[in-house]
């Protein structure tokens, strides 16, 4: 295995502590000490020339609440790439971005290094967007207190999809909105629950018959309750022919 992360992700935050209490577990944490991927999260006020550590101040043209100042921000990016031959991908976490999809986070694991930079207050000098920022992406359309969880969010969805990080490509290849479908409902023991058994298909062993099974129940699933991604999924003709028997029922 080679010693160089997969993907690297450098987050700018006021509240570095927050992605270390989150993504040290589980399987992000496990990705991150077997070295598939490299996560740094920098305190942007350890960046300001304040002597008391100020990143914040008042809107000029007056309004309410306070922006981050650019300088800071910018001394903390500098601090990233002053000794890289490339740029990395700079993403700002806000509520003005483009909604994040899967395919997006497809894109962005095939990244070797992002930035993500999260804002707060009434967000950050638009100076620094201009300066630095590749694209603007948002969870979806409400508005959080600041970037942190997004941030968590997109590293947690980005790094699942890196080679190695699940162990198997199957574990998120059936995952809802992958293909472009929902996932198909999952059951594990016992085989009977308060009275309700788990489908005899799944207990049969016959693999082709589970597999259409499987198929069709995200079809189901995917028209009932998220009738738009249809649109946009990759149907057979015969999960055509199934779908137009559900649309007739």
């Amino acid at each position: 295995m080679s010693n160089r992360p997969i993907i690297r992700f450098d987050v700018l935050t006021l509240f570095p502590d927050m992605f270390e209490a989150v993504l040290g577990q589980s399987i992000i944490g496990r990705a991150r000490n077997k070295n598939l991927i490299e996560l740094n999260f920098l305190n942007i006020r350890d960046f300001s020339q304040d002597k008391h550590r100020r990143v914040d101040d008042y809107p000029y043209g007056g309004g309410v609440g306070m922006v981050m100042q650019a300088m800071p921000i910018y001394n903390a990016y500098q601090s990233i790439v002053k000794d890289l031959s490339y740029k990395p991908k700079v993403i700002y976490l806000s509520p003005q971005g483009k909604v994040i999809t899967q395919s997006f986070c497809r894109a962005l694991s095939h990244e070797k290094h992002l930035i993500l930079l999260c804002g707060h207050y009434e967000g950050v000098d638009e100076r620094i967007i201009e300066e630095i920022v590749d694209i603007e992406i948002s969870l979806g359309d409400f508005v959080l207190t600041g970037g942190e969880i997004p941030a968590m969010a997109v590293i947690d969805a980005v790094c699942r999809l890196v080679p190695g990080v699940l162990g198997q490509e199957e574990s998120f290849k059936d995952e809802s909105h992958f293909s472009g479908l929902l996932e198909y409902p999952q059951y594990t023991r016992p085989a009977v629950f308060l009275e309700k058994k788990v489908p005899e298909v799944l207990l049969s062993g016959h693999h082709a018959n589970i597999q259409k099974w499987r198929r069709q129940q995200s079809i189901m699933r995917t028209y009932y309750k998220r009738p738009d991604l249809l649109t946009k999924a990759v149907l057979t003709d015969e999960d055509k022919a199934f779908l137009n028997k559900i649309e007739k029922n």
